[in-house]
């Protein structure tokens, strides 16, 4: 019979993997506590349509990339490809934006149906951020502070560097996409393929384009930042001012766009040349239209998203372990004879008295003999014999494994107190 194995591009997270996801939850949202910022949870099935509204019915997501089905009733729903949309909508549902400012953050995976390849999978995961009701450069440069800090806990600000740019406001950009799609126009048959369909559709996403006949090409475009309104202007050069303050270095990318319509105004990247071409590893910008466009009131909006795939490849690449990294428990415990009920109710006592402790029980039987080499291959500190000699007496033996301290037999108590003067100072 064939083995069933894990759809393409949606990949198991292992045991000897599964710490670096936990030293990145725990440092990503610590930090954001520490910010002031709140949890969200939303679902990872949504309307198609919400993705449709907001995302762009002309972009490669809607277009290529959306995990689309029916469900039983006949309605079209759609595996969340990226989370501001579903955030908006849960927002605005529960009523969350009236007169009110939110600053949130959420976890969770996302899907798209992409070319699998590193640091780029079909099932992916992200912590996203994002804030509502605020309009002022302070705000983005706080989220660019924020995950500036991101990057500089986890150990990689030296990996990564910051881009920058304007996106302007809805009629600045209109007015240079006629200007881009007036140069590009005439060379139409130079371009790729997929940029000369984006240049009756979204000319803006040419300029993200990784083909170099194309890049080369755009070397004489004009460049957005010549067209910015001046309230536009005024606001990108305020949130410099502000990252200059604050010692985050970055560099203007006139050609900086996102993949995703509902971004004007700020934009920027934190990119990464460790990672071959999947270099962003957080992204984001500001959305002043979108909930409005999601039949909200209109609500300044600003977010990111920070790809937890690539940032656990980035970590495993760098001398940073995590705690919990050589994941084994601390005790093993040893039942010897007819004590399983003795051995069960020790190892919870040992649990509620010691709870930072990790404590492994032997199951399945055995010899003595056995019992200690599956303690050893544990890689615990010490063992814990019960037989039925110590459970007649409420006793217990400790045997240390990575030294040659004698073993010694000591009352419950007095062993759990033991326990706990060793472990703690190890």
């Amino acid at each position: 019979m064939k083995k069933i194995q894990a759809i393409r591009g949606m990949n198991d997270i292992l045991p000897d993997q599964s710490p670096y996801w936990q030293h990145l939850e725990s440092v990503i949202t610590g930090i954001l506590r520490r910010y002031g910022y709140r949890e969200i949870r939303f679902p990872i099935v949504e309307s198609t349509d919400l993705f449709k509204r907001s995302i762009g019915e002309v972009t490669d997501i809607v277009e290529k990339e959306m995990y689309t089905f029916e469900d039983r009733n006949g309605d079209s729903i759609t595996l969340r490809p990226e989370g501001t949309a579903s955030c908006v909508r849960a927002c605005e549902q529960h009523g969350l934006l009236y007169n009110q400012t939110q600053r949130l953050w959420y976890l969770g995976p996302m899907f798209r149906h992409e070319r699998p390849q590193k640091g780029r999978y079909r099932q992916f995961h992200q912590i996203g951020v994002e804030v509502f009701g605020l309009e002022g450069p302070d705000i983005d440069a706080e989220i660019l502070l924020l995950s500036a800090r991101i990057l500089r806990e986890l150990g990689l600000a030296d990996r990564v560097h910051l881009e920058l740019n304007s996106l302007g406001s809805t009629e600045a950009r209109t007015r240079y996409r006629e200007a881009l799609v007036a140069y590009l126009e005439p060379h139409r048959e130079q371009l790729d393929p997929d940029s000369q369909r984006r240049l009756g559709t979204n000319p803006l996403r040419i300029l993200d384009s990784k083909v170099s006949t194309t890049q080369q090409l755009l070397e004489g475009a004009p460049v957005l930042t010549d067209y910015l309104d001046e309230e536009s202007r005024a606001h990108f050069e305020q949130l410099q001012a502000l990252l200059d303050a604050n010692g985050v270095a970055y560099s203007v990318n006139p050609r900086l766009v996102r993949g995703l319509d509902y971004y004007g105004k700020t934009a920027f990247e934190w990119i990464t040349d460790q990672l071959g071409a999947q270099g962003t590893v957080c992204a984001g910008g500001r959305y002043d239209g979108l909930v409005e466009q999601l039949g909200g009131k209109p609500t300044p909006a600003i977010g990111f998203g920070i790809g937890l795939e690539r940032l656990v490849l980035m970590l495993q690449a760098t001398e940073v372990k995590p705690a919990g990294l050589e994941q084994h428990a601390q005790i093993y415990l040893a039942a010897v004879g007819d004590v399983h009920t003795q051995a069960l109710q020790l190892a919870e006592r040992v649990r509620d008295a010691l709870p930072s402790v990790s404590l492994l029980t032997h199951c399945g039987g055995g010899s003595f003999k056995n019992q200690l080499k599956r303690a050893d291959r544990s890689q615990a500190q010490l063992a814990l014999i019960l037989g039925e000699d110590e459970a007649r007496a409420d006793t217990v033996t400790i045997k240390m494994l990575r030294d040659d301290t004698p073993q010694k037999t000591l009352p419950t108590l007095e062993a759990i107190d033991y326990l706990r003067t060793v472990l703690q100072s190890q």
